[in-house]
């Protein structure tokens, strides 16, 4: 059986694998081999160190904070019911990726199963839509409860809670079912190589050797109508807190709220900005070089998890006060 080089130019460099001459033809690859971070192979080892540190943040912070308002009932009111969704969509999303890549870099275990790429592929892009959507509830809760305080147990109700978290799970659920469908369809006749620490989508999508516009302008509709609804709406909905908090009557009721809201904005924009810079480099960022794509893909799935429960939960009175007698109580 004889083997030939598939030679593939990550930046500037050209990395070349040996593949059997027999299955250089499939339409459905067995397995893909992910890089990790290409350009940077050298390092791997090194930048495992801060990524397995934001994971454990991530999953210390986020089981913590589901921990506290479980036990707490006071706890059991809309805000926190939304910050118990981001913190299990965090858990969902770094835990989907971050072992694999921890595997690429500690021992160059690139290979995933076909079938296994494309469910990383819809637990990525699902969870990550969903995020967004829990963003958007934040927001509008925040807005209630700052804007209009007094009715903000009679609008935000059990019912209503439940309604918009059912309402958020099933448009990313929906909208992202299609991303593993067509990725599926279509055949991989050159290579099986994905320049990148997880699957993603159109890095994905971009091996097949077929017309790929409706993945690509599906993947478009997706991002645009969801980061632009999402983010359309949050900043309305902050542009409405931030006037509401400039009329408030003290000098340090404003600097409170608007340290909270700072704050939260900037989690929200740690989201985002990484996230809508990493798909349009896909596709127009030709002269990004790919380490430094790579790494911004990597950032918005690692940051915002690991954020989320410092800035929501330990910055968050309520929380920090259960958690200190927590400790406080095991501790006597």
């Amino acid at each position: 059986m004889q083997e030939t080089p598939f030679c593939l130019r990550v930046g500037h460099r050209l990395l070349c694998f040996m593949s059997d001459s027999n299955t250089t033809s499939f339409t459905n690859p067995s397995t893909f081999i992910l890089l990790g971070i290409p350009g940077l192979e050298m390092v791997h080892l090194w930048i495992s160190i801060p990524f397995c540190a934001m994971y454990a943040i991530a999953i210390l912070g986020n089981s913590t904070i589901l921990f506290i308002v479980k036990r707490e009932t006071s706890l059991h009111v809309p805000m926190y019911y939304f910050l118990c969704m981001l913190s299990v969509t965090d858990l969902v999303l770094s835990t989907s990726t971050l072992p694999k890549m921890l595997s690429i870099f500690w021992f160059n275990s690139r290979e995933i199963d076909f079938s296994a790429c494309l469910t990383q592929m819809y637990f990525i892009h699902c969870f990550s839509v969903m995020e967004s959507g829990i963003f958007v509830a934040m927001a509008l809760d925040r807005y209630v409860a700052i804007c209009d305080p007094l009715r903000h147990s009679t609008i935000l109700t059990n019912h209503v809670v439940a309604k918009i978290s059912l309402a958020v799970v099933l448009r990313s659920g929906i909208l992202t079912l299609p991303f593993p469908f067509l990725a599926r369809r279509w055949p991989y006749c050159t290579t099986n190589i994905i320049p990148q620490s997880y699957c993603e989508h159109i890095a994905v999508v971009k091996l097949a050797c077929a017309d790929i516009q409706i993945s690509s302008y599906y993947g478009l509709f997706v991002v645009f109508s969801v980061i632009g609804l999402d983010v359309s709406f949050i900043a309305v909905s902050y542009t409405q807190i931030l006037w509401a908090i400039f009329h408030l009557p003290t000098k340090e009721a404003r600097l409170k709220t608007f340290g909270t809201c700072g704050s939260h904005l900037c989690v929200i924009l740690a989201f985002y900005i990484p996230a809508l810079f990493s798909f349009l480099t896909h596709r127009f960022g030709h002269n990004v070089p790919l380490y430094f794509h790579v790494l911004i893909a990597n950032m918005y799935i690692l940051v915002p998890p690991m954020l989320n429960p410092i800035i929501y939960g330990v910055r968050t009175k309520r929380i920090r006060d259960r958690l200190l007698q927590l400790f406080t109580h095991k501790g006597t």
